[in-house]
């Protein structure tokens, strides 16, 4: 670790073979707490490339612990966080609503490191107990289309890192890897990241594979389908951008996405939302991040079927219905 850390700080790039190397070592509990503080810094400072997030990425996927959960036609939403925006869990709630319009999600996700309420929060607030039981999770998936994966319970070198993440308190590489690393390996993928350099890595990393994927990235900084400004969209077919406007959809307010301060109001504006009391613009962007979903998961044909889908899921409660169920089935496993 000494010495990758002096080649790092002296400006060298390592190669995919030396990153797979440091990320198995990192799994295997090697590095102290302050050297990789320091390795998460170095790419705070300086642009992560393509070979030592592609050698990162092979190392996560060799030493999870992979379920079999018939995921080839399954869908993961997961945004990379970070953005700083304060937003309420845009992509969870979009990932029930996509299954309660017929998609199948497998969905991937942390607590929030640099955020006030990741994914994993929110759900553990509403009562959905994490496992890595491959039973549990497949009932989970065949009877209710859903389940939730808890990113530490399935890679050595997430849980190694996790407690130093949160006491650096910004944004690392690791971000960028979450979303890339699902256990279940699911056959489509809907990626959110806040920089246009990070969809443009992260495409190019897509490409290599066979996965069906869409990564997205606002304009204006967020990593997800905001509805405040135009948006980026890359899939196999290149990139395109579009604006709200194309989708039906009028333009949101910034303040209109904001969740508040705490994990509490981020679980009570998930909740209410799902009750069907959120604001026009609150429903429009769940609505448009998991019509995006419903097509990249080939469940519609179209953007505007998948916004007709994931409208109704939400407005008629099969998507509360739906977390419910989840939560439920999650409790058999406790």
């Amino acid at each position: 670790m000494k010495n990758i850390l002096a080649d790092l700080f002296a400006d060298r790039l390592l190669t995919e073979t030396e990153a797979e190397q440091l990320m198995l070592s990192i799994a295997q509990g090697e590095g102290t707490d302050a050297q990789l503080a320091s390795l998460m810094t170095v790419y705070k400072m300086r642009s992560i490339t393509p070979d030592e997030l592609m050698g990162f990425r092979k190392a996560l996927l060799h030493t999870a612990k992979h379920v079999n959960l018939n995921s080839a036609n399954a869908i993961d939403l997961c945004g990379t966080g970070g953005d700083g925006k304060n937003t309420f869990n845009i992509s969870t709630l979009a990932a029930v609503v996509t299954a309660a319009a017929g998609g199948k999600v497998v969905k991937h996700g942390n607590y929030g490191i640099s955020s006030v309420s990741g994914s994993s929060d929110v759900l553990q607030m509403l009562g959905y107990k994490f496992t890595d039981n491959e039973l549990c999770l497949q009932e989970q998936v065949e009877e209710n289309n859903l389940c939730f994966l808890h990113a530490p319970l399935f890679h050595p070198a997430l849980q190694r890192v996790g407690e130093i993440r949160r006491q650096l308190g910004f944004p690392t590489f690791f971000n960028l890897l979450g979303p890339l690393v699902n256990p279940a390996r699911p056959g489509a993928q809907v990626m959110g990241v806040n920089s246009r350099a990070q969809a443009r890595l992260c495409h190019y990393l897509a490409q290599q594979h066979d996965t069906r994927y869409f990564i997205i990235h606002s304009s204006d900084g967020y990593d997800e389908i905001s509805l405040t400004a135009s948006f980026y969209l890359y899939s196999q077919n290149g990139d395109q951008l579009l604006e709200p406007e194309e989708f039906g959809l009028t333009r949101n307010r910034p303040e209109e996405l904001y969740a508040g301060t705490t994990r509490d109001q981020s679980a009570e504006c998930f909740l209410r939302i799902l009750h069907g009391k959120g604001t026009a613009a609150q429903e429009n962007v769940v609505v448009a991040n998991a019509a995006v979903a419903l097509v990249c998961g080939k469940t519609v044909n179209s953007f505007s079927e998948g916004i007709e889908k994931a409208r109704w899921a939400l407005r008629s409660g099969e998507a509360m219905k739906k977390l419910n169920r989840s939560i439920q089935l999650s409790r058999k496993a406790a």
